[in-house]
């Protein structure tokens, strides 16, 4: 038992230095410390990961169940209080006053957008030089305190290359507000449609395959399987070297691998992008996922988007039309015709088959994000697909 409690005492004196307590050497330290099966052979590293391990999954869980309040007063104390949080591991809270000084009191001109959900600012920081995106939650939407604590809830826990950070939060004078880092190309959808900048093959190549790794991430490579339920080419946000990087995430839903990640839900997403048994079942999949991406890989390639009211009747819905020209043999007709002859033939071929086989009417012949992946650099081969866009029943 000499080696277990020296190992005990050495734990309380770390603890100690984080949180400035400090803990009998006793059995109640055993309990506390998790290690009433520790073996005297265990190092003093392996002892403290263990430690901090647990440390970490319990700040998690109490943060879980702070957000997931419907009182949103609790979800805001309860957050400012969070240890994690305030050892700079992750997301900080805001004052109202700083984000109003960043975005110089929220003037008209540092809008980068606006929809249903409220407003984005750009915000400049003082204190770390840095620029933001400040999300001001609309008042007057019912699904603002929801998006709020969804966001929190899921985004603050994820960590890849291909998602937007959330670097902050407030909840403050009545005021629901998110701070994320700031993306100096916006939206895909800017570029795509209105014309912020002519991307070229290369680019949106790029842009594809790195809004799929996201993709792969929250559906196979997280602790739980993330829905996003609406991934559309306004949510695929481009930093300074147009990187993709995934956000949004006020619809997300999480759900355990082992039940087949599926979720019932309330109508959500938007039109174009939703897949159409989400309207036949409720029911939110994975598939539903796979379905929206393969609509903004057609976005990419085609340079149009999902529906165009106003274009030849065959031509009105994107997915049916590429669909119609890939039976044809003609699928190059739906090129972005911007791209002049400056872009692969057979990366955009592979691109438009990906995005008609992750849109595939019936769900059940949609690709996993893995497999997608490995299509679009090339260590699988394409799929075949029937030459005439299949009808599915529900």
């Amino acid at each position: 038992m000499h080696g277990k409690f020296l190992l005990i005492n050495k734990l309380n004196s770390l603890d100690k230095d984080l949180l400035g307590t400090d803990m009998p050497t006793s059995h109640t330290c055993i309990k506390r410390h998790g290690l009433t099966d520790l073996s005297l052979g265990m190092s003093f590293n392996t002892a403290v990961e263990l430690r901090m391990r647990k440390k970490k999954t319990r700040k998690v869980k109490d943060l879980r169940s702070v957000v997931e309040t419907k009182d949103v007063e609790k979800l805001g104390s309860g957050l400012e209080t969070d240890s994690e949080f305030e050892m700079g591991t992750g997301p900080r809270r805001f004052s109202y006053g700083e984000l109003a000084q960043s975005t110089r009191g929220f003037d008209g001109k540092e809008k980068l957008g606006e929809g249903g959900f409220g407003e984005v600012y750009k915000g400049f920081m003082e204190n770390s030089g840095k620029y933001v995106a400040v999300k001001r939650l609309s008042k007057k939407s019912d699904q603002g305190p929801k998006e709020f604590a969804s966001e929190i809830n899921i985004i603050s826990r994820l960590s890849h290359k291909n998602l937007v950070k959330l670097t902050g939060w407030c909840h403050e004078k009545g005021e629901l507000m998110l701070v994320y880092e700031f993306m100096e190309n916006g939206s895909l959808d800017l570029h795509l449609f209105k014309e912020k900048t002519l991307l070229t093959w290369a680019t949106r190549y790029k842009i594809a395959r790195g809004l799929a790794t996201a993709l792969l991430y929250l559906h196979e490579d997280w602790e739980q399987c993330v829905l996003h339920r609406d991934i559309k080419s306004s949510n695929v946000m481009l930093d300074s070297n147009f990187n993709t990087k995934l956000g949004d995430f006020g619809l997300a839903k999480l759900v355990d691998h082992e039940k087949g990640s599926k979720t019932l839900t309330m109508l959500a997403g938007t039109l174009g992008y939703m897949a159409p048994e989400i309207a036949a079942t409720g029911m939110a999949t994975r598939e539903s996922d796979v379905y929206s991406f393969g609509v903004v890989a057609l976005e990419i390639a085609c340079g149009r988007k999902p529906i165009v009211y106003n274009a030849q009747e065959n031509q009105i819905r994107l997915v049916e039309w590429v669909w119609e020209l890939y039976g044809a043999g003609t699928l190059l007709e739906a090129t972005d015709p911007r791209l002049g002859s400056d872009y692969e033939e057979e990366q955009i071929k592979r691109l438009m088959i990906v995005g008609l086989w992750c849109a595939h009417p019936d769900s059940h012949l949609r690709p996993s994000m893995r497999q997608v992946t490995h299509v679009l650099i090339s260590e699988a081969s394409m799929p075949f697909l029937p030459s005439k866009m299949p009808v599915a029943s529900y």
